[in-house]
C-alpha cells in the first residue's frame, strides 16, 4: 500500500532531511527507524531535501507499507507518539501506486522569515534577526526573480545537477505582524538557491547592491555575491501536485 504523508518538523533538531550513515540525526533517519519499530521496512521518498537547520510545515512523503497496516489513522497516531515534538504527521492517506512525493510534485513553496525586532533567544532557531528592513526596496527587487532563468550564479558550488534552469512563478515580500516574509513558488530549486537570493535581497535592503547588479547576476553576466543567509529562517511551506 502506497501512502502519502504530510509532516512538519523543527529543522533545528536535525542535520537535514536526507538519510545519512547510522548515528546521524536526520529527519529521514528518525522516521525510518520509527517505521522499523512498527514492523515497516521501507524507503521514504520526500518531495524535497532540506538542509541542516531548515524547517518544514508541509513536507510531503510517500512510502509503501505492509497490508496488515490497514488502519492508517492508527499508524499516524503511532508515528506521532514516537516522533513528537520534533516531527508531527499532519495528514496521512492512501494514494495510487504511481504517486511519488518528489517526481509527482509540480510546484514547491518556500518561505524565509525575518524580523527587525529586538532579537529573542527563544526565536533564534526560527527567525533571522536584522537591524532594519527597507520594505519598499525588497518588494521591488524580489519581482526580478520571477520567470525562467539559469540560476547557476545563485547556487552553491559543487552541486551535481543536470540543469541549472528553474522557473519561479511567484516571488513576494510582505509583512505579517512583527515578521517579514520572503515567499517563493517555483518548479524546483538549486542547492542553497533561496538562501542566496534572500541574502542578495537583504544586501539591497542595506544599500550594498542595486537591482541592476541583481539582474546582472541573475542573467549570469557577473557574480557579485555567493553569500547565503542562515538556514534558521527557511521553511518548506507547501508542495503542489
Amino acid at each position: 500500500m502506497n501512502i502519502k504523508v504530510t509532516i512538519s518538523y523543527d529543522g533545528s533538531k536535525f542535520n537535514g532531511f536526507q538519510r545519512q550513515n547510522s548515528g546521524v540525526k536526520t529527519v529521514a533517519n528518525k522516521l525510518e527507524n520509527i517505521l522499523k519499530s512498527l514492523k515497516i521496512d521501507t524507503t521514504i521518498n520526500a518531495s524535497g531535501r532540506t538542509d541542516s537547520g531548515v524547517h518544514a510545515s508541509r513536507q510531503v512523503l510517500n512510502f509503501f507499507i505492509p497490508e496488515f497496516w490497514s488502519d492508517i489513522k492508527k499508524l499516524k497516531y503511532m508515528i506521532n507518539q514516537k516522533a513528537f515534538p520534533d516531527i508531527c504527521v499532519e495528514e496521512i492517506s492512501e494514494v495510487d501506486e504511481s504517486f511519488h512525493a518528489r517526481y509527482s510534485a509540480k510546484r514547491r513553496v518556500y518561505r524565509y522569515v525575518v524580523s527587525s525586532c529586538k532579537p529573542s533567544v527563544f526565536m533564534s532557531d526560527y527567525v533571522k534577526f536584522v537591524d532594519s528592513i527597507d520594505e519598499k526596496a525588497i518588494k521591488s527587487a524580489i519581482k526580478i526573480f520571477e520567470g525562467s532563468y539559469d540560476f547557476r550564479y545563485f547556487m552553491k558550488s559543487k552541486s551535481d545537477v543536470k540543469s541549472t534552469t528553474r522557473e519561479i512563478y511567484s516571488a513576494k515580500f510582505y509583512r505579517y505582524k512583527e515578521f517579514y516574509i520572503f515567499s517563493f513558488e517555483a518548479n524546483g530549486y538549486l542547492r542553497s538557491q533561496i538562501r542566496m537570493m534572500v541574502d542578495f535581497l537583504l544586501k539591497i535592503s542595506d544599500g550594498k547592491f542595486s537591482e541592476k547588479e541583481l539582474y546582472e547576476q541573475l542573467c549570469c553576466v557577473k557574480r557579485y555575491s555567493t553569500d547565503i543567509v542562515e538556514p534558521n529562517g527557511l521553511y518548506l511551506s507547501r508542495i503542489k501536485y
